[in-house]
């Protein structure tokens, strides 16, 4: 009988202290006031602090205690649409525009890395894409194409070269995006509190808001200890940990779990067969999986989880058979941790940006890209609080609820067991 995996998430044991937070003990008042502690909410509230303004992050838990404490850490630029898909759906200017953003979700990160020297294990190698079927490598062709054109770093492999990086021979090629790359993800968003506290934003924990009310010119928050704030404008950056506070927001959205594990660290003679230059990589089947190794040699392999919270370890179950099958040679190796976190997608996986009333403004929708992506958010949502007569880079559109989301589970369900038919089949 194979022993028990722990209940372990790698990241916690791993990362840098959590910055102390002052208790919240009064009700109090700000200009901005942030709803959520993940990427986006302490990108925001660091270049709201940096501008000047008096911002005050509350989070129902910790920084970074969501999926951006849970991620694989993969830095991963663009979309699920490439540019020139973009301007065909949104226009030329638009598009282009929403195109040269995505491209530069990447680099939005390193430069905060660098400019304030955050420890978390940043590196900038690349972002290995694996097609599992000729139609992949189809699209992989046409999407080469199309960064190239626009200067990106990007390249193809051919079935050894993809080999040769992803420690399996089982892909029929890979798009390579040097962009990329890989941090510690619960250290980033530490660090992020960090740096927004000395700059002099105010974090709270464990003020889980239970209420918003349009008061005059502001708004009124309460937190579900009793507390009150009082702000002239909202940021809601709750992405897939949303609850019924901005109506109609979470059913808008799939909060599909992904689950990952990790092994002991793998000796170093056989760490030049997977991923030798510190690439990230996940492949194009249906059921996407994707892996790493982090700082200590660990390798984490991780995939789609049910649509219910996982609980048992049966549901990492086809997480530890895809780490047998695609690496034999790692078979002593023992799987020392599994944890999980949900993942914001929109049936379209296009972010999305709303202005429901006056003075709150929302975004949500990481679409599995959520380092880059939510870090350049953030960064937009300053932006945008600074001039709010300046051009958002994302269409303003209404919260619209997925119809039939209470049903949603059992849909979602049914696909999985599809889609990985299909994938076993190898039907791009």
């Amino acid at each position: 009988m194979a022993n028990p995996i722990p209940a372990r998430n790698v990241w916690e044991e791993t990362a840098v202290p959590a910055p102390p937070l002052a208790p919240l003990v009064n009700d109090g008042v700000a200009e901005v006031l942030v709803v959520g502690g993940g990427y986006l909410g302490l990108t925001a509230a660091l270049h709201l602090a940096e501008a000047g303004t008096d911002a005050i992050l509350l989070d129902a838990e910790a920084p970074g205690w969501g999926a951006s404490g849970r991620n694989g850490g993969q830095i991963i630029p663009g979309l699920k649409y490439d540019p020139g898909e973009l301007e065909a759906m949104f226009g030329p200017e638009v598009g282009a525009r929403i195109g040269r953003f995505a491209g530069a979700t990447a680099d939005a990160v390193f430069g905060l890395v660098e400019r304030h020297g955050l420890a978390c294990e940043a590196r900038r190698t690349a972002w290995v894409q694996a097609l599992h079927a000729e139609a992949a490598l189809e699209r992989a062709r046409r999407r080469a194409d199309d960064w190239q054109r626009r200067g990106a770093p990007v390249e193809l492999l051919d079935r050894a070269g993809v080999a040769a990086i992803a420690g399996t021979d089982i892909y029929r090629g890979a798009f390579v995006d040097r962009r990329a790359g890989a941090l510690q993800p619960l250290s980033y968003a530490r660090e992020l509190a960090r740096v927004a506290l000395a700059h002099g934003a105010r974090l709270h924990a464990g003020q889980r808001v239970t209420a918003l009310e349009r008061q005059g010119l502001g708004w009124t928050a309460t937190t579900a200890q009793g507390r009150r704030i009082r702000a002239q404008r909202v940021i809601v950056a709750t992405n897939a940990y949303s609850d019924r506070l901005v109506p109609g927001l979470a059913p808008s959205v799939v909060a599909a779990n992904s689950l990952q594990i990790a092994t002991a660290p793998i000796p170093p003679a056989l760490r030049p067969t997977l991923l030798p230059g510190g690439e990230v990589l996940s492949d194009t089947r249906r059921i996407i999986r994707y892996w790493r190794l982090d700082g200590e040699g660990r390798l984490l392999l991780g995939g789609r989880g049910p649509y219910r919270e996982p609980g048992p370890e049966a549901d990492w179950a086809h997480i530890v058979r895809d780490l047998r099958k695609l690496f034999p040679a790692l078979a002593g190796i023992p799987v020392t941790h599994r944890w999980g976190g949900r993942v914001a997608i929109h049936p379209d996986y296009m972010p999305r940006l709303h202005r429901p009333e006056p003075g709150l403004t929302v975004a949500i929708g990481c679409q599995g890209r959520g380092i880059g992506l939510q870090t350049a958010m953030g960064i937009e949502l300053a932006r945008l609080d600074r001039d709010p007569r300046a051009e958002p880079i994302l269409p303003v559109t209404p919260i619209r609820p997925i119809p039939f989301h209470a049903f949603k589970a059992l849909g979602v369900t049914a696909t999985i067991t599809l889609y990985r038919a299909l994938d076993r089949l190898g039907i791009g």
